[in-house]
């Protein structure tokens, strides 16, 4: 049931999203340090993506609150966002930035480990 204690497994993917969407905190203080102090080419493009980070660090949050409260509507946006952060791990490796892409690669790994478990996908099953 929806009230169910997440299995192990499952709560590593929560634990995973969570971590992710922390990480993305880190780089929206990182963005505005650079804005304060002018390290940006340009302000205006920097606000904006400011807030786009807010907002999908936001999403990931929630993501993870429903994998947590084994909620079945979360198991697609999970994946989904672990499909992109993939890319965007193999990215960061790609440029030499080792102390995001790793971290990054092995959440990725951790979350769909913890998703893709039978006794995860059980949880998370629609019960109609």
């Amino acid at each position: 049931s929806t009230s169910a204690r997440p299995p192990p497994l499952l709560l590593m993917a929560a634990v995973a999203q969570g971590l992710e969407a922390l990480g993305l905190c880190v780089v929206v203080v990182a963005g505005i340090i650079d804005l304060a102090s002018g390290q940006t080419y340009q302000s205006s493009s920097a606000i904006a993506l400011i807030v786009l980070e807010l907002i999908v660090a936001a999403g990931l949050a929630w993501i993870a609150w429903g994998i947590a409260r084994v909620r079945p509507w979360s198991r697609t946006p999970a994946v989904m966002t672990q499909v992109f952060a993939v890319f965007v791990a193999i990215w960061l490796l790609e440029a030499h930035r080792l102390w995001w892409g790793l971290p990054a690669l092995l959440l990725v790994i951790a979350g769909l480990v913890g998703i893709f478990a039978p006794t995860s996908l059980r949880a998370l099953a629609r019960r109609d």
